[in-house]
């Protein structure tokens, strides 16, 4: 896989979170045979990646749905992915914003990976979801994962600062645990219908990766 760097881990004082290249991240091979499972399960007639950064995870969702719509704040990430992958739909749409009107009640599922940590209000993650989900859709997201023996495991090591990246724009605001997540869910008005642990052992896992059925 070709790694997608964002903003070399510093401030650059951009306006945006910046994409350079083209290419799948680091974080998508833990991610992506999950998300092939979920949407072999679930049998979606059509997708919106919400943050779909470059476009190329929205690439590889196409292989397994027809119909799979990008959206994301960053015109740099839009940019390189309406050149790149054709095969998808791709829109600039701010998550602290309503989604375009043709968004609305269109779609299957939501997936969006590795976002709602970048949010300092993660509940305009599920409201965009709500608009642009079907009314029985799903929702499946991910984000980096944190546990008492994972947080234990960076303090002895030192890793923090390589962990949250406290000097890069944009970046991470929002630490869960698989509890907040879950129960972010539920109060949203969704049920759980998986939770998966992804990349490491259990216990130091990478990233959690939970799905939902809206119900609410």
């Amino acid at each position: 896989m070709t790694a997608a760097r964002t903003d070399a881990e510093q401030s650059l004082e951009t306006k945006e979170f910046e994409w350079l290249r083209e290419g799948l991240s680091d974080v998508h091979r833990f991610v992506l045979p999950v998300l092939r499972d979920v949407m072999i399960d679930g049998d979606y007639d059509s997708i919106l990646d919400l943050g779909c950064g470059n476009g190329a995870l929205t690439h590889e969702l196409t292989k397994h749905c027809g119909n799979c719509t990008g959206t994301d704040m960053s015109t740099s990430g839009i940019e390189i992915a309406t050149r790149s992958y054709p095969a998808a739909e791709f829109c600039v749409s701010n998550i602290e914003e309503p989604l375009p009107p043709r968004l609305f009640d269109r779609f299957d599922a939501v997936i969006a990976v590795e976002v709602i940590e970048h949010l300092l209000l993660p509940r305009q993650l599920f409201a965009r979801a709500k608009e642009a989900l079907k009314h029985d859709g799903e929702l499946i997201l991910s984000a980096p994962y944190h546990g008492y023996f994972k947080n234990l495991a960076l303090a002895l090591s030192g890793k923090f600062d390589s962990h949250w990246h406290p000097l890069r724009d944009y970046g991470h605001v929002k630490f869960f645990s698989l509890k907040t997540l879950t129960s972010l869910f539920e109060e949203q008005g969704f049920e759980l219908k998986g939770v998966w642990r992804v990349g490491r052992v259990r216990a130091l896992a990478r990233s959690m990766i939970v799905r939902g059925k809206r119900i609410g």
